[in-house]
């Protein structure tokens, strides 16, 4: 990380068994998933696990195969224990497994993984701008930024209130927060691509992150370009093993080849990504 920190901390990745702790239906498709990871190391914002879709049997299963990527929304201690909690919601069978778990049943988790936000520069507004599951990637930098001092700006937007997630943790923070949704049912209606115009609009310089639906992350990027503000996404390919060894969430880059998003990601600087190709 530069501006604030200085270099970002790493944190090698374990391999192993997540014991779940609680899991809670939020409304609609949204859950909320509590994990207790023996030799968790920590993580940096925008970092995610692969984690096993459904709890551990005594019989392996073979459907679904493969581990769903999953943002770490944010992490805390209990009891000795280092929790991690992920906000998913359940579109198909992997995560409607995963919805299904019950608390003391096991999960298999990778993790830390992925490169994360890099910090704002001194006297950069920061403006995070979320969507859908991106909502899920930004609230640890949110949080964290706040606490240094930084000014931040949450942006979130959904379909309708009740796909929108983590609102109430986000209204909790020391930090402006708006939301937009598609159909008026919360906050203003229409794109959250549209608050983010109104943020830029002041003067001085400023930051943004985005992550979400590609082209509402590519709307943001060519937002912040034409303002000449540095724009970083947290993509959202599909990924199949999270080390950059299958290829499969490979991301066309403006200068030409590709960034494997699990490996190079899931963070990059919204510039270098050729959005066209990701359509």
């Amino acid at each position: 990380m530069n501006g604030l920190s200085g270099a970002p901390r790493r944190f090698d990745p374990i391999r192993g068994e997540a014991r779940v702790v609680s899991i809670v239906d939020e409304g609609g498709p949204n859950r909320r998933l509590l994990l207790a990871v023996p030799g968790w190391p920590g993580f940096e914002p925008g970092q995610f696990v692969m984690l096993s879709p459904g709890g551990l049997g005594s019989v392996p299963r073979r459907d679904p195969l493969l581990p769903r990527p999953m943002a770490v929304y944010r992490e805390h201690r209990s009891n000795r224990e280092r929790h991690i909690e992920i906000l998913f919601k359940v579109h198909g069978r992997g995560t409607a497994l995963m919805a299904d778990v019950v608390a003391g049943s096991r999960m298999r988790v990778v993790g830390p993984l992925g490169t994360p936000f890099p910090d704002p520069q001194e006297g950069e507004r920061a403006i995070l701008v979320a969507g859908g599951t991106g909502i899920a990637s930004v609230y640890e930098l949110a949080s964290g930024l706040s606490s240094r001092g930084v000014s931040v700006q949450v942006l979130l937007g959904a379909r309708s209130a009740g796909d929108l997630m983590g609102e109430a943790d986000f209204a909790a923070l020391d930090a402006p927060l708006r939301v937009a949704t598609e159909d008026g049912s919360r906050g203003q209606r229409g794109l959250v691509t549209a608050l983010l115009t109104e943020a830029l609009d002041p003067s001085g310089p400023a930051r943004v992150y985005a992550c979400g639906p590609t082209p509402m992350m590519a709307a943001a990027a060519k937002i912040a370009a034409e303002r000449d503000v540095p724009c970083w996404v947290s993509l959202e390919n599909p990924m199949a093993c999270g080390f950059g060894v299958c290829l499969g969430c490979a991301a066309p880059l403006r200068e030409g080849g590709f960034a494997l998003v699990c490996r190079d990601g899931p963070v990059l600087p919204a510039e270098s990504v050729a959005w066209e190709g990701l359509a």
